[in-house]
């Protein structure tokens, strides 16, 4: 559903809003969450978890449409980000 930057964008507001909390039970860096949201449809879904659980190298999965589709996707003044 999402492209992986926009997952990444939306990981690292997760974290940032759970580490701004200071929680006395959470720790005060690299909070270990996972997320799942479901789209408007059956098909349509995503697994979200931090980015730092990223950092050893391994990319995360690329869904090849996502990644397209966000580019070639019209915004709001009719353009496309496709370079």
């Amino acid at each position: 559903m999402f492209s992986v930057t926009e997952k990444r964008k939306i990981a690292e507001a997760i974290e940032k809003t759970i580490l701004d909390l200071k929680h006395p039970e959470m720790p005060t860096e690299k909070p270990k969450f996972s997320i799942h949201i479901d789209g408007k449809e059956n098909w349509s879904w995503a697994d979200i978890k931090p980015n730092w659980m990223f950092d050893d190298g391994k990319e995360m999965r690329v869904n090849p449409f996502n990644e397209i589709a966000r580019q070639l996707m019209p915004n709001k003044k009719g353009e496309c980000e496709y370079d």
